[in-house]
C-alpha cells in the first residue's frame, strides 16, 4: 500500500511539473524538494558534504526536531527553538560533556499555533504565533517555564501566502514583529501586512515601524553602526533572475518599495505603473541576493575571538529557491561591509544543495556567548553548531 502511495505521488508530482514547463518563462518553477530529495534526506552523511571558511568546524547539534525554525540561547547556553509545524517550543540543552551534541530536550510549551520567531527579555519568554504574541515567564537557571502562557497581542493578520511571524526586542527595549504579505504581489487591505510592527514590551502601543517589506523573514541590529538590518524576500512569477531578494536597513516610518518596485527603485510590471511618487520616496536596499535564494535569518558576528574577517560581519541563510529552473541558494553566506559603504556576499557554509540534490535549507542563525554559531535547517529538522579554532 505505501509504494503504491509513493508511486501516486511521484506521477502526480511529475505530470505537475512537466505542465508548468509549457508555462511563459516568467512561470517558470522546479521540481518540488521533497520529490527530488526523499532518499538524499536521509542517507547523506551531511558533515562531510559541508564546506566552511577554515578554522570552522560543525557538528550536528540535534536532529529530528520536527521543521524547526527560529532559535535563540540562553543565559545559560541552552538553546530555545520553535517547532511550528508541531506547535512546540523547545529547549536544547547545551553540550556540556563535550561531545558537540545537546544534552538533551524537552518540550516548553505545546499547542500554540505556528510558533515561530522567539525571544528571551527581562525574564519572561516571548513567541510570535501565526496570529498572536504570547509569553511566559522564563528562568534560564533552571530552563523551566513558570505560571501561564499569556498572549499580550491577540490581532495579528493571518492567513495568506506568507504564515511566519518573527519576533525580536531591540536595544531599546521594545519589541519588533515582522508580518510577511498576504500574497506574491498585490495591495494590502491591512496595512500591518508586509511590514515590521513594534510594540512595548506587554504588548501595548502597537505600531507601524517600517512598510513596504514584502516578507522579512529575519532581522538583526548590527553591532557597528547600531542600525536596524532585515532580509527580504522578493515576488515570484517574473522569471528565474528577477526580482534580486533584499537586505534593508530599516528605519522608523520607512517604505522599502514592495509591491510598487524590487531592488534600487526599479518598477513592478504589475503594480509599478503609475507609482513615480511611491517609488521616488521608497528606501532602496543596502544589498541585492541573487533572485528568489530567499534569504531568511540573519545574525551579525560578536565573537572576539573570530578571524577578523568575520569580526562583526552578518551571516545569512540563503532557503533556497523553489520557482527557478535551476536551483540557487540553499547556503549560508557572510556580508561584509566595505570600506566605501557598500556590502559583499561571500559563501560562509555550503553543501546543503548540490547537483540539484538538495540535503538541506537554513533558516535561522544564533550564536551564543562562548563564540558558538548555530543554524536551523527546517528541511533536515536539523540543529547544526558551528566552532572557530584556528588553525595551526
Amino acid at each position: 500500500m505505501r509504494r503504491k502511495l509513493l508511486t501516486l505521488i511521484s506521477v502526480v508530482a511529475l505530470i505537475f511539473y512537466l505542465g508548468l514547463n509549457f508555462l511563459p518563462d516568467r512561470f517558470t518553477v522546479n521540481m518540488p524538494l521533497g520529490f527530488l530529495s526523499l532518499s538524499a534526506k536521509h542517507e547523506v552523511d551531511r558533515i562531510k558534504a559541508f564546506a566552511l571558511p577554515a578554522g570552522f568546524h560543525v557538528t550536528v547539534f540535534a536532529r529530528e526536531l520536527n521543521r524547526v525554525r527560529f532559535m535563540r540561547v540562553t543565559e545559560q547556553g541552552d538553546l530555545v527553538a520553535t517547532l511550528p509545524k508541531s506547535g512546540q517550543v523547545i529547549l536544547l540543552k547545551a553540550d556540556r560533556n563535550g561531545d558537540g551534541v545537546s544534552d538533551g530536550r524537552k518540550v516548553l510549551l505545546q499547542d500554540l499555533d505556528l510558533p515561530h520567531g522567539i525571544d528571551i527579555f527581562n525574564g519572561w519568554l516571548y513567541i510570535a504565533e501565526t496570529s498572536a504574541v504570547g509569553r511566559i515567564q522564563f528562568n534560564a537557571d533552571t530552563g523551566q517555564v513558570i505560571g501561564d502562557y499569556q498572549r499580550i497581542v491577540k490581532d495579528l493578520p493571518d492567513g495568506g501566502n506568507h504564515w511566519t511571524r518573527t519576533l525580536r526586542f531591540g536595544p531599546d527595549g521594545l519589541m519588533y514583529v515582522s508580518i510577511g504579505s498576504s500574497c506574491n504581489v498585490c495591495i494590502e487591505d491591512d496595512q500591518r501586512r508586509a511590514a515590521v510592527l513594534r510594540f512595548n514590551p506587554d504588548g501595548s502601543e502597537p505600531g507601524l515601524f517600517a512598510t513596504g517589506l514584502r516578507n522579512s523573514v529575519g532581522f538583526d541590529w548590527s553591532p557597528v553602526d547600531g542600525g536596524l538590518y532585515a532580509t527580504e524576500n522578493g515576488r515570484d512569477l517574473l522569471g528565474d533572475n528577477y526580482p534580486p531578494d533584499e537586505l534593508n536597513r530599516l528605519v522608523k516610518n520607512g517604505f522599502y518599495g514592495w509591491p510598487f518596485a524590487h531592488g534600487s527603485r526599479r518598477p513592478d510590471p504589475d503594480y509599478g505603473l503609475s507609482r513615480e511618487q511611491e517609488i521616488e520616496s521608497s528606501i532602496a536596499p543596502v544589498h541585492e541576493f541573487r533572485a528568489h535564494n530567499a534569504p531568511l535569518g540573519i545574525k551579525f558576528l560578536r565573537n572576539e575571538g573570530l578571524p577578523e574577517k568575520y569580526k562583526y560581519s552578518a551571516l545569512v541563510a540563503l532557503h533556497g529557491s523553489w520557482n527557478r529552473t535551476k536551483k540557487d541558494g540553499y547556503k549560508v553566506v557572510s556580508i561584509h561591509q566595505t570600506v566605501d559603504g557598500k556590502f559583499e556576499e561571500i559563501d560562509f557554509m555550503t553543501g546543503f544543495e548540490k547537483n540539484e540534490q538538495v540535503i538541506g535549507r537554513p533558516v535561522a542563525i544564533e550564536e551564543s556567548e562562548k563564540g558558538e554559531i548555530y543554524v536551523s535547517d527546517d528541511f533536515a529538522s536539523t540543529i547544526y553548531r558551528i566552532i572557530y579554532n584556528k588553525p595551526n
